[in-house]
């Protein structure tokens, strides 16, 4: 397609991706340096919806990390419409299958669908509302997940960018993820191929994953009609060891209280994991955080009068308001330190050979974030330990679980949770509920009070018990 179509066919555009791709286009444009006075001019322009989450993002005290988040981003959409220009694949993945196994092919580029949900949620007029609606308008159950759906309704339009091939990781995860993505394959006529993780994570189940990856990097190949080169497969991954190097740089700058990381820097985290990863740009972002991390550290940065809480969140977090969750939480005292997304922790994988390699990216596919946990031979289990291990390693003083309408396995086991966390480690748990991408369910009014109440009433009074004690 030529460039000038391109640009006519994105003119007027009600696609997600489209809308998205024509802000993020002008976003990238935001200088570093920018005033208070020059950020309060460009906010008065803007629709109320992109307006907030903008004003979040270009607070003050990381204002220029966030352009740099925006910047690469952006820069992410547009090499999505240069590849389809192109001729080259566009991959659409889940957020628990690593975009760098996409990488690797030097003729295809992946598309997250939760990402560009999340993307859409938070600078588009109406967030991802009429998207959410088509999609129930067509039949689809509305117990489906919305991080998903999302971006996917908009594809379902017929009238939005579209992907290439479909690859799918989440069964015994998250069904629910599981099934939209196959609807789409099925009714969009898009080739789809399917990961399946076994539930053990013995050396028995992690063999069969491992062949089922293999399967899958065969059939990828086809699809996309390229060979592997080792090279380029090598340059990817030691790409992504540098950038799991200051995962666990700007991880360890969690563990101080006050906490120097900022809250909002947790989605950075994984909007990069999900995307970028594998390529510079990811590990650019994530050096540009893990330094201005260190340097609130040095002059002892910290928005709040002292650090209330530090809160590991058991699930996900709330995406459709930036700037009264994320925000809000820090400038109350209270840290975000992580949650199931953000603890991605990603595997160092050995280059020195084609099969360490391949071998390297099947197991980061069967330890990624949620499959692990969610999809593990004991659920709860699974859950519990890893949440034990975190809460002690960060010294959170309390957690919370957001509750997503979708996701009624966590929903069967929660109670359980919360009693072992609360029996093993001493942390209150508190449990919320509402979509974490659509705010008529539960505004953000109602989570900031039960929020607020949890950290009055429960942490900070055990905090002051303490103390006299």
């Amino acid at each position: 397609m030529a460039e000038g179509s391109s640009a006519t066919t994105r003119k007027g555009a009600e696609g997600l991706f489209e809308r998205v791709e024509s802000l993020v286009e002008v976003a990238m444009l935001l200088p570093h340096g920018m005033s208070d006075e020059e950020v309060e001019g460009l906010l008065r322009v803007l629709p109320p919806d992109t307006s907030r989450s903008m004003r979040a993002l270009l607070c003050p005290r990381f204002r220029d990390v966030s352009l740099d988040f925006i910047k690469m981003l952006g820069g992410w959409v547009q090499e999505l419409r240069r590849a389809k220009e192109e001729g080259r694949k566009v991959v659409l993945i889940p957020f628990n299958f690593p975009p760098e196994v996409v990488y690797i092919f030097r003729n295809a580029i992946p598309l997250t669908s939760e990402v560009m949900t999340t993307l859409g949620v938070s600078v588009l007029e109406g967030q991802g509302e009429r998207y959410w609606d088509h999609a129930m308008g067509l039949g689809i159950p509305d117990y489906l997940c919305s991080s998903s759906t999302i971006e996917l309704g908009s594809i379902l339009t017929g009238r939005d960018f579209q992907p290439d091939i479909i690859v799918q990781s989440a069964p015994g995860a998250c069904d629910a993820n599981s099934k939209i993505h196959e609807f789409v394959s099925l009714h969009m006529g898009i080739p789809q191929v399917i990961l399946e993780k076994p539930t053990e994570a013995t050396s028995r189940g992690r063999e069969l994953h491992r062949r089922y990856f293999l399967a899958l990097i065969r059939r990828l190949e086809e699809m996309i009609g390229e060979e592997l080169d080792e090279e380029r497969m090598r340059g990817v991954l030691e790409e992504a060891n540098r950038a799991s190097d200051l995962y666990y740089e700007l991880y360890d700058l969690r563990k101080f209280s006050p906490c120097p990381v900022p809250n909002i820097f947790s989605i950075f985290t994984y909007g990069t994991r999900f995307t970028r990863w594998g390529r510079p740009q990811a590990t650019e972002m994530m050096r540009r955080m893990v330094e201005l991390s260190r340097r609130r550290r040095e002059e002892g940065a910290y928005p709040a009068d002292e650090e209330v809480a530090r809160c590991m969140w058991l699930y996900i977090g709330y995406y459709f308001d930036f700037l009264g969750f994320f925000n809000w939480m820090e400038e109350r005292g209270i840290t975000y330190l992580n949650d199931i997304l953000s603890l991605c922790q990603p595997l160092h994988v050995d280059t020195t050979s084609r099969e360490s390699m391949l071998a390297g990216l099947a197991e980061a596919c069967f330890e990624y974030p949620m499959t692990r946990q969610i999809g593990g031979d004991s659920m709860s289990l699974s859950w519990i330990e890893e949440m034990c291990q975190f809460i002690r390693d960060l010294d959170a003083n309390c957690a919370i679980y957001s509750g997503h309408h979708a996701c009624k396995q966590t929903w069967s086991i929660i109670n359980q949770v919360r009693r072992e966390i609360t029996k093993r480690t001493g942390t209150p748990v508190l449990c919320l509920q509402g979509d974490s991408w659509i705010r008529r369910m539960t505004p953000t009014s109602v989570l900031q009070e039960e929020i607020s109440s949890f950290v009055d009433n429960v942490v900070a009074r055990r905090k002051r018990t303490r103390a006299r004690a």
